[in-house]
């Protein structure tokens, strides 16, 4: 997601046109990046993105600047499927066939400019990709236009960012910002301590939110599936604030600290009236985090974030060297 906002941030800036977009549109069998990866070249011969593990990236970059040449469309096939593969001197060893398409963009696609506002307001956003139909005008990225298309086309629609929420303002929250904006996540910081909260110690967060505990979720009113990590190292402030949070339709909620203290804030919030059901328990995770050995405010950032990882996509943080069924 990180990768494609930094593309439509400079599709949506482009007043001279001229980029060429590569945009994996068809995988079959194994490949290091799945259908809709995209890498951009610029005008001015800057890359964003990528569509492989650097292995398909020269010969694609080659391609494209032929594409930005003649404005036409082409489709390329990638065949790594040989026991023997050193088609492009490194054995990619992939097992796959990927195709991608490659088109040269006119200045600002209004694709692009919606696409920007919608991720602004946080709204998912469908995307047709046309690639096989042998008109090359017809080739490229669109919105869709609610008519059924007759021709073989990629479709994906985009959501916005994970959204993380962390309740608490301290050193600790520093790493596990950055990491997540790393990522690519939207990030909102809060923190009932004005010293704290603020926009110098979190350049990076979308939104730093100083509030009193006792109404901070309210104010803040975290989205349905949202992320929220609760980290004051205040007793008083963690347990109107996880009460608060225990009460909405959250993926996940992160608890720092060790489990003993853990089950003293749900038991004093069940004694103020809040009754922690399955469904609750089910949705904390106390203490936050992977069992990573972490120390340093970093390692528990990686432990928490590995875990908020695992926890969107459904698995169960096992090696992978463990995992029978395919990777992706």
């Amino acid at each position: 997601m990180k990768e494609l906002a930094a593309i439509i941030r400079e599709l949506a800036t482009d007043t001279i046109g001229g980029a060429v977009l590569a945009t994996l549109v068809s995988v079959e069998g194994s490949s290091y990046r799945r259908p809709g990866a995209r890498l951009l070249l610029t005008a001015a011969g800057e890359r964003i993105g990528s569509i492989s593990g650097g292995c398909l990236e020269e010969d694609v970059l080659i391609r494209a600047r032929l594409v930005a040449k003649s404005g036409i469309a082409e489709i390329v096939t990638y065949d790594t499927s040989s026991e023997n593969d050193l088609v492009w001197g490194v054995g990619l060893g992939c097992h796959g066939v990927v195709q991608v398409l490659l088109e040269r963009l006119a200045a600002r696609p209004l694709w692009a400019t919606t696409l920007s506002l919608h991720l602004l307001a946080r709204r998912p956003t469908k995307l047709v990709v046309d690639w096989k139909n042998p008109e090359p005008s017809m080739h490229g990225t669109r919105l869709p236009t609610g008519t059924a298309a007759d021709r073989d086309t990629f479709q994906q629609t985009i959501y916005a960012p994970d959204a993380l929420f962390v309740f608490g303002a301290g050193e600790d929250a520093r790493p596990l910002v950055r990491l997540a904006k790393e990522i690519g996540w939207w990030v909102t910081v809060a923190d009932p301590r004005p010293a704290f909260a603020t926009e110098a110690r979190f350049p990076e967060a979308d939104r730093v939110i100083c509030g009193h505990s006792d109404t901070l979720v309210r104010d803040i009113n975290p989205e349905a599936g949202a992320i929220a990590v609760v980290m004051t190292h205040h007793y008083v402030h963690d347990l109107p604030i996880l009460g608060a949070l225990l009460q909405r339709q959250l993926v996940y909620v992160g608890l720092l600290g060790p489990k003993k203290r853990a089950e003293r804030i749900l038991a004093d919030l069940q004694s103020g009236g809040l009754a922690i059901t399955p469904e609750h328990r089910a949705r904390l995770h106390a203490p936050v985090g992977l069992d990573l050995g972490a120390e340093t405010p970093e390692e528990v950032a990686l432990a928490i974030v590995a875990e908020i990882q695992a926890t969107l996509t459904t698995r169960n943080a096992r090696p992978l060297r463990e995992r029978n069924a395919p990777i992706h």
